[in-house]
């Protein structure tokens, strides 16, 4: 049955990068909607399928005659994928695995017999039209499979997994692998054709007693061609000896005569496009594909770029990374154990779930065993395909497991993919072993071939890449004699010829080579990988050698984290010597064994426990489980996760010897935690999850202030001022500015924390107010000379002052004047007395007091000149009032015996006037008004005796309507008329 493309290659064709071009943000849109879908798939397509242990063209010339159109499968049965099987003591399942089932199961047993079919057969169709095979590029297929599988279209071989070359047909395929692999392959134009398309597929179990079978073509999709124009592919970062400003690119070149490489970046931000040459890389085994590897130099800490890589004429599309950050404490990473089994099911759900948990990790630690088998190249494809995200944007740190070495003794395949900096062990980096190879002895010219060829192949195996504090470390804890002995050895008979203990000897060369880089390191977190650990977990494993040589030196250096995989199990401990008294804190390296792949050992018994026989303890062990771990590392803790990605089966778990419940933990759960708490003086403390931290004791020097302030700091008002130390201490310093006025208590002075407090604009106020810091390093805090703000502004002196007294005339404007001189500005206010005080006048502040119609007679008044916070007073003035004169005349007088007394008056103001006529001992008065220089007859009140005779006295007295004159008199005689 056919199943029709059409509607998946309408969409139009983007054009091919070329060296400098990159596609446009409508291609990449159009490139983004496209999205294909299969002609064959695992969900939509029903299989004609044989598993009767029978071969299909069995009597036809052509054997692959079932592979092509025209054959007639009609007797076969016919289902959807996917399809397995498994059988255990006679029992057949559907159930693969724990996590996989077959939807169609197959019959495992060939008909009437107790051994497995040795070959399934599988069918389908599918239909290109004319029109769309003009625009196709070409079909990409991918499928899982066990053990063995080859895959036709139209008769023409598309890909061949595990199945030997005259394997094919009817026969057991005993290939590199027996466990469930998966592989992508592509069918060129030439194998179709316009109409009906035939594809077929043998899946071969490996023996006539293998235990499972599985088949899945997941999906055969179409390509423009653009997708199908081969590309650079497997593109990884790996570190550099200096991250901060360079950074190593690793790909596989786009087709097989691809001989140069290129790798083109630039700035994110913007900035001028470069390109640096990635030269061809010794071959691998794994396949004929050039690789290429490229450093990029001269680039700026802290920053990110963009880079594409070439091969031939093909790039691939735009990636990025960021360098390191020199003033960057705060990061994290990623470490994996073994991926080995289950790269095309496990691994990337396990690398998709640790970057979900930690999106911002600067890369990833693997502890070997990436693949199962180095030559395996599908292995190889699966690996890169799950990190193809991560590994393209972030740094790779990888150690090679044994299993690097199977099918590839001289792993080629892994120098070929990784690029790491060229410090491996050699003579100057191995301490006294280097004197081993000194001399003309057969041992010594034997140690000499074996040093110089460890040192070679050590190259990307054995390495360090420091990044933001902290310096990961590899070592290779594979021993095999094939890649340990170099070619032409030197001949040695005697006993201690080095080649009868290479092994040991091989180990004993890095872990010289360890102690020289921890000793040498600046960084304050150290953290070492490496695949075989030196405490076995899972049953019948143990490495006393690697215990013996590297964890002396693990201990002596006080290593933080020892990261190891192979035993596909899970265990966390420390070596029993570092506990302290506290529970749950310990001091030394912490050991770890993980596992991130889908092969799942058993746990050690408790008899044969390595971790507890050889002085270790074991705080959690589990096994069955799938874990990724998650380092999150700060200034002074580094923070250890470990997630739960998948459970196989039915799991075990521990805690401190405890078991726990099998369902005490699910998938994404975080299993184990713990945090490093370090000093820069190396104090440290392991602390478990729900455990305080211990304080540790402040060994920093207190800081040192190397410029102090004076004791005083004078100003002017008016003045800026600033006040600044400087100090030093082994940790970053903080600052805190302090004030006080008098002796009265320091207070903080707000958001002044820097090294120089610059004050506003000083006011007299200010002046006596005194300052200081307080540096502080760590806990440790010391304090600065204490400075008064001092006014150097000259105390006023009056060069005009006050005359002790000041006369004014009553009612009159009087002005007072003074006139001080200073440095600084001289300011002033007047006072007056008020009984025994002075009072301020409100708004008398200048050089002259007027004082308006003054009257008051004897007030006091002085003035007060500032400058800065001088205040001096001049003399006191008394005010002194002076009326004016008056007069008043008498200008004619009536006195007549008899009569009332006329008597006419003037006066020079207004007034009353009292007028007094005396007479012997007798006395006539009376007042008047009288105004301002105006006559007035006044007759008094009583008339004079009628006998009076002689003179008489008229007194007149003036006293002046207003406070302003003063009063005045008049006396006139005058001579009293008789009456006849």
């Amino acid at each position: 049955m056919g199943l029709a493309v059409s509607a998946v290659l309408t969409w139009g064709m983007t054009a091919p990068l070329t060296a400098y071009a990159e596609p446009t943000a409508a291609q990449q849109g159009a490139a983004a909607a496209r999205a294909a879908s299969p002609v064959i798939s695992t969900a939509d397509t029903t299989w004609r399928y044989l598993e009767n242990d029978t071969f299909p063209s069995a009597g036809d010339a052509d054997a692959l005659a079932w592979t092509k159109a025209g054959f007639d499968d009609a007797g076969w049965k016919s289902a959807k994928g996917t399809f397995g099987g498994k059988i255990a003591n006679g029992v057949q399942s559907p159930d693969y695995s724990a996590s996989q089932r077959a939807t169609t199961q197959l019959e495992m047993n060939a008909p009437g017999q107790d051994v497995r079919v040795r070959t399934y057969f599988f069918r389908a169709g599918f239909e290109i039209t004319a029109a769309e095979l003009a625009d196709l590029g070409q079909l990409r297929g991918k499928l899982a499979f066990d053990d063995g599988a080859i895959v036709y279209v139209n008769g023409h071989e598309v890909f061949r997994g595990d199945v030997p070359a005259g394997s094919e047909g009817l026969s057991y395929a005993s290939g590199s692998s027996t466990s469930l692999d998966s592989g992508e392959f592509t069918v060129p134009l030439e194998h179709l054709v316009a109409g009906a398309n035939t594809i077929a597929v043998e899946v071969h179990n490996d023996r006539a007693s293998s235990s499972d079978i599985w088949f899945d073509l997941s999906e055969l999709t179409p390509l423009t061609v653009e997708e199908a124009t081969a590309k650079p592919s497997r593109i990884i970062l790996t570190p550099t000896e200096d991250p901060y400003t360079s950074q190593n690119v690793t790909f596989q070149g786009a087709t097989l005569e691809d001989t140069t490489g290129r790798v083109q970046f630039r700035p994110t931000a913007g900035g001028a496009l470069k390109q640096v040459r990635a030269p061809l890389q010794p071959k691998s085994v794994s396949n004929d594909f050039g690789h290429f590897s490229g450093t990029i130099t001269g680039l700026r800490p802290a920053t990110e770029y963009d880079y594409r890589v070439s091969s031939g004429g093909a790039w691939s599309a735009w990636k990025t990374f960021e360098t390191a950050d020199h003033d960057e404490k705060e990061f994290s990473y990623l470490y994996y154990g073994d991926a080995q089994i289950g790269l095309d099911t496990t691994w990337p759900k396990v690398v998709d779930a640790a970057l979900e948990k930690a999106p911002e990790a600067i890369g990833s630690v693997h502890a070997g065993d990436l693949i199962d088998t180095s030559s395996n190249d599908t292995q190889w494809q699966n690996w890169f395909k799950g990190m193809e995200a991560a590994a393209a944007t972030t740094n790779v740190f990888a150690a090679p497991g044994n299993h690097e070495y199977s099918g590839d003794k001289l792993m080629t395949a892994w120098k070929a993919h990784f690029e790491y900096p060229q410090n491996n062990p050699n003579d100057s980096t191995i301490g006294k072993m280097a004197d081993l190879a000194v001399g003309d002895t057969d041992v010594a010219r034997q140690y000499r071939a074996l040093f110089d060829h460890w040192s070679d192949f050590a190259a990307e195996t054995v390495y360090y890449a420091d990044y933001q504090d902290t310096r990961f470390i590899t070592i290779n804890a594979t021993r095999d004699s094939a890649f340990l002995t170099p070619d032409n050895l030197p001949t040695c008979a005697a006993a201690e010829c080095p080649v009868n203990n290479r092994s040991n000897l091989w180990i004993q060369y890095q872990a010289a080579w360890l102690d020289h880089v921890l000793e040498e390191s600046d960084s304050k977190w150290n953290v070492v990988t490496f695949h075989q650990p030196v405490y076995s977990t899972s049953a019948g494993r143990n490495e006393p050698v690697l215990r013996e040589q590297w964890v002396p030196v693990f201990e002596k250096h006080d290593v933080d984290l020892v990261q190891m995989g192979h035993d596909h199990t899970y265990a966390r401990g420390f070596k029993d010597t570092t506990a302290t008294a506290t529970e749950g804190v310990t001091d030394g390296p912490v050991y770890i064994v993980s596992n991130s792949g889908a092969k799942h050992y058993a746990l050690e018994t408790d008899e044969r426990n390595v971790w507890t026989n050889n002085g270790a303890t074991q705080v959690q062990k589990a096994a069955n489980i799938t874990t990724y771990q998650v380092v999150e590392v700060a200034e002074d803790t580094l923070t250890y996760k470990s997630y739960i990605a998948e459970i196989a089966g039915t799991p075990q778990f521990f805690r401190d010897g405890e078991r726990l419940a099998a369902d005490a933990f699910k998938v994404g759960d975080l299993w184990d935690s713990f945090t490093v708490h370090k000093t820069d003086h190396g104090q440290k403390a392991v602390v478990e999850a729900g455990v305080e931290a211990p304080e540790f004791e402040d060994l920093n020097e207190a800081p040192r202030i190397t410029s102090d302030l004076g004791a005083e700091t004078v100003a002017l008002p008016g003045d800026r001022v600033r006040l600044s130390v400087k100090a030093e201490a082994d940790r970053e310093l903080s600052y805190q500015w302090q004030s006080r006025t008098g002796s009265g208590d320091w207070s903080d002075v707000e958001d002044a924390t820097g090294a120089t407090l610059t004050l506003g604009r000083v006011i007299a106020e200010d002046f006596g107010t005194a300052y200081r810091v307080v540096v502080t390093a760590g806990t440790k805090s010391v304090t600065s000379t204490e400075t008064v703000l001092v006014d150097d502004t000259a105390a006023p002196v009056f060069a005009k002052n006050l005359p002790a007294t000041t006369t004014v005339n009553s009612g009159k404007d009087l002005t007072l004047r003074v006139k001080a001189t200073s440095n600084g500005t001289v300011r002033y206010r007047w006072q007056q007395r008020a009984g025994s005080s002075w009072v301020d006048l409100t708004g008398r502040t200048g050089e002259t007091l007027t004082l308006r119609q003054v009257r008051d007679d004897r007030r006091q008044y002085r003035a007060v000149a500032t400058a800065g916070s001088h205040e001096v007073t001049s003399a006191a003035t008394t005010v002194r009032i002076r009326r004016q004169a008056t007069s008043v005349r008498v200008g004619g007088a009536s006195l007549k015996a008899g009569q009332r007394p006329v008597v006419q008056v003037r006066g020079s103001v207004a007034g009353t006037v009292r007028v007094r006529v005396t007479a012997g001992k007798r006395s006539w008065s009376t007042t008047a008004k009288v105004g301002r220089n105006s006559a007035r007859r006044i007759t008094l009140g009583s008339a004079l005796p009628r006998g009076l005779k002689g003179r008489a006295t008229i007194t007149v007295t003036l006293t002046p309507a207003g406070v302003d004159h003063a009063p005045s008199r008049v006396v006139k005689k005058v001579k009293v008329k008789s009456v006849r």
